[in-house]
């Protein structure tokens, strides 16, 4: 049940909420339960059945596609104020996860039941209309990330991922690399070439874009 601060956080984040009649907005409220998830918990898995539909008070989760051989592609991530298209999809198609969910930092969401779920897609227009601009807003995304996959090189995803990011840059190679769905080893090297030719200043666990027009421009070759 969400009371006091959790309340208050989750109608400021998810204001179409506050579009519902007093009595029903309780009843929700009342149903929902809040889950507290430290940094690395898995929240769901590929072929896992969906349990319910998060809505995010704190933190964020990062949602990714892994490779029989264990690499990784960073698909999207949910912040507070958003929400999972993923389960959107296993909960309107009666369908298991085919992707993996990992709470980056110590996160809190309050979780609806899937009937709660279901119950306001067909009777509230405002949060039927939130979930599905998500929808529009992360497949543009997706496929974005399809293009680069498919057309562009490492080294150029690299790029454009270094100056997207405010610099200095707090991050491992090993996390840079599960975001490109690459290794360790490969964007290690990107990474060391990229600080010979004076973009970027490497450090512990950190890195610092020194020209960031340049990494932008080799990002559009």
């Amino acid at each position: 049940m969400l009371t006091g601060d959790s309340r208050e956080h989750l109608l400021q984040h998810y204001p179409m909420l506050c579009e519902m009649p007093v009595a029903e907005l309780d009843a929700l409220l009342s149903a929902a339960h809040v889950m507290d998830l430290p940094a690395g918990t898995v929240i769901f898995d590929e072929d896992q059945p969906c349990q319910g539909f998060p809505l995010l008070l704190s933190g964020s989760v990062r949602v990714s596609k892994s490779s029989p051989n264990g690499r990784e592609l960073q698909l999207y991530r949910v912040g507070p104020g958003e929400s999972c298209i993923l389960t959107s999809s296993c909960l309107l198609g009666h369908s298991p996860y085919h992707a993996r969910g990992i709470a980056e930092f110590d996160t809190r969401m309050a979780v609806l039941s899937p009937a709660t779920f279901k119950a306001l897609i067909a009777t509230h227009e405002a949060f039927r209309d939130y979930i599905f601009a998500l929808f529009s807003e992360r497949l543009t995304d997706l496929m974005q990330l399809v293009s680069a996959v498919a057309f562009q090189k490492l080294d150029q995803r690299l790029a454009a991922l270094l100056a997207a990011k405010p610099s200095p840059i707090n991050t491992t190679h090993q996390a840079l690399a599960d975001e490109l769905g690459s290794v360790r080893e490969i964007v290690s090297r990107l990474l060391k070439n990229f600080a010979e030719q004076g973009w970027i200043r490497l450090g512990r666990e950190q890195i610092e874009v020194l020209d960031i027009a340049a990494l932008q421009r080799f990002a559009t070759l």
